[in-house]
């Protein structure tokens, strides 16, 4: 099972940039469906965006749509979110999960994803 560690958080201003990673490692990262997802504060965890495991297909969360952008270099092992315009309704923790089982297919839900990141945090201020 693959196992996954995010990076790239920190403190920027509204309307900035930040582009996180998720590393991936023990697993070839082409087998796995890739999703980023998000929690703030006393908030549940909420779906950012999906990506297939070919990188051919993706899709995005209403609040994030048309400004973040999700892409995968399975050579790197690797997952990027570029986060653009970033408001402070963003701040959360952001997770990378992976899930082996329905590579092409576009998962909405926490449950789907089989292993998760230890998070990194994402901070925008006014």
């Amino acid at each position: 099972q693959v196992q996954v560690v995010e990076s790239g958080g920190g403190l920027v201003q509204a309307g900035g940039s930040l582009r996180l990673s998720c590393a991936a490692s023990g697993g070839t990262l082409g087998n796995y469906a890739m999703a980023w997802f998000r929690q703030a504060p006393g908030k549940e965890r909420e779906f950012v965006v999906a990506i297939s495991g070919s990188g051919r297909y993706s899709y995005y969360g209403g609040p994030v749509k048309g400004r973040f952008t999700i892409s995968r270099d399975n050579a790197k092992n690797t997952v990027y979110l570029q986060m653009n315009n970033l408001k402070p309704e963003d701040t959360a923790v952001y997770y990378c999960a992976s899930n082996a089982h329905r590579v092409e297919v576009l998962l909405t839900s926490e449950t789907d994803y089989d292993t998760w990141g230890q998070g990194t945090q994402v901070t925008v201020s006014t």
